[in-house]
Order: structure tokens, then sequence, then C-alpha cells
């Protein structure tokens, strides 16, 4: 089994992280209008949307890197948990969390900060979000597959961290 993971939640603004990478949720274009994502883009520049943009149109259930701007981050992950078609679809967003995972070990991106993948149009709880990343993270875990040394799921808002706290607490169980 894969060693143990940090596992923290935070409230507030990701773009405010110093990690190794953000992972924010993205749709198919790559174009950063989700609310997560306006706010790394109005802190990071435009330049990081072109960039994302450049490598698009992609398909949901998958990520591409981009540099981070002016940002403390070093990177940002853009996921694709959710597709145009809106639908609730847990193979998706398992494939989307993977490929966010798959960039990161390649790349050596040890500390990541994570908005919730999957809530951003509603498709998903923030619950159902956290309980599919575990679910991710557990099986990476069971597989001996590369996980970071520090994931740190963010919460937009106080009712959006209340709603996430037991799915933390599972993650956390998962790892340990």
């Amino acid at each position: 089994m894969a060693a143990p993971i940090e596992i923290d939640m935070w409230q507030g603004e990701i773009a405010e992280l110093e990690v190794d990478a953000i992972v924010i949720p993205a749709n198919e274009t790559l174009f950063m209008t989700a609310p997560a994502a306006r706010g790394v883009k109005l802190r990071a520049g435009e330049a990081v949307e072109r960039e994302s943009v450049g490598q698009g149109p992609v398909p949901a259930g998958t990520a591409v890197v981009t540099g981070a701007g002016v940002l403390p981050a070093l990177h940002v992950i853009h996921a694709v948990g959710v597709g145009h078609d809106l639908q609730p679809d847990l193979a998706r967003l398992g494939s989307a969390l993977e490929a966010v995972f798959e960039i990161a070990a390649r790349m050596g991106l040890n500390r990541l900060a994570s908005a919730l993948i999957g809530t951003e149009r509603g498709v998903f709880t923030p619950a159902e979000a956290v309980a599919a990343l575990a679910t991710v993270v557990r099986a990476r875990a069971e597989r001996d597959a590369w996980l970071p040394d520090g994931l740190v799921i963010v919460a937009a808002s106080a009712a959006e961290l209340q709603a996430i706290r037991a799915g933390v607490d599972a993650l956390r169980a998962a790892v340990a």
C-alpha cells in the first residue's frame, strides 16, 4: 500500500495557496468559467486561460496542466469532471481525478490543493465530489500507485466546508 498522505481542508480562495499545483474544475473547452477557475484567472492573469484553451477542446474525464501565472502555486491542473451534457457520470469524474494524479506524478508535484471537481455546475454535491475523490485515492493506494505527499481540499464557503467534512474524514481514513 502507498505511503500515507497528509489531507487537510481549507476554506477560502484556492489561488492564494502556495503548493506545487492547484486543481480546478474545467469544462471541455477549457475556458476558465467555473467559480474557482474564474478566481484563479483573475489572480493568475489571462495567460493561464490562453494556455489551457490552447490545449482544448478535450473530452470530459480528462485533465490538462498549465503554468500558474503570478500565483504562488507552480502549476494549475484543469480537471474536466463533468461534460457539457451535465450528466452525473461517476466514471468520467473518476477518470478526470485519475488524470490529475497522473499529471502530478509525471511532473513530480507532491503538494496539491484541489477545489471540488464536479460541483461547479451543480451536477454533484460537495459530499459526492469528495466521495469520488476518496474512491480514486483509495484505489490508487491499494494498487501502490503514486499519491501526493499532501492534498488540501478547498471549500469555497463555510457551508461547503461543513458538507465535505465527513467525506474528508473518510478520505483520511482511506490512506492512513
